[in-house]
């Protein structure tokens, strides 16, 4: 089952439901959502997980560090939609766990939704990537979209149960083809990734050392 379709399946419940929560939301690059692609989200905020469910396409699964059951309600609905959780303590079983993800994806046309940074951003400024979407990518060849959030975690603040009326954009970026990609060039393919992210986050989200830099 998809999460988008567990979710409600449809831009205009997606839509009324962020607008009962007070969140004016913009979404652009929307022409890019139906391609057969690993997509990845910067990860700031538990409403995050509410928006890769309505935003990705049916036939999209999830990877996800195993502790995002804890996350209320949110993590309860991904867990339901038999989405997959990596135990990142365990380092050999998380390697198995994708390769095997790669193989269903190709053998059963899938998609994929991946949180690069590997957990959520305490200050909503985006943190390192790590390396496990460029590998899927090689062992896939899916294009990488990147989705690309702002506000989020305004709307919804660490250690608060409660969503605060706040604007939130999600911007999709062109694919990324990565056929020619290789593991020799790993590091240099999660940077140019980052990299991007820095580049269409705004000052208050991105890395303070960029900032410092720029």
């Amino acid at each position: 089952m998809s999460l988008f379709m567990l979710f409600g399946g449809s831009d205009d419940m997606g839509l009324w439901q962020m607008r009962i929560l007070g969140n004016p939301i913009k979404i652009r690059g929307k022409q890019y959502v139906n391609t057969k692609a690993i997509y990845i989200c910067n990860h700031a905020s538990p409403l995050d997980v509410f928006l890769i469910m309505w935003l990705t396409p049916i036939g999209t699964v999830g990877v996800a560090k195993k502790e995002i059951i804890w996350y209320p309600l949110f993590g309860q609905l991904y867990v339901l939609a038999h989405h997959l959780r990596i135990d990142r303590s365990n380092s050999n079983a998380s390697v198995h766990l994708l390769r095997e993800v790669a193989k269903a994806v190709v053998q059963k046309n899938l998609s994929l939704i991946i949180f690069p940074e590997g957990t959520r951003s305490e200050t909503g400024r985006l943190l390192p990537f790590k390396k496990g979407f460029v590998h899927l990518a090689i062992q896939t060849k899916r294009p990488i979209i990147p989705m690309v959030l702002t506000g989020t975690h305004l709307a919804w603040q660490k250690n608060s149960l409660h969503v605060r009326p706040a604007p939130v954009t999600v911007t999709y970026l062109p694919p990324i083809k990565t056929d020619d990609w290789t593991v020799d060039k790993v590091d240099e393919h999660v940077n140019m990734v980052h990299d991007l992210y820095v580049k269409h986050l705004p000052d208050s989200q991105k890395p303070l050392e960029k900032l410092q830099i720029s």
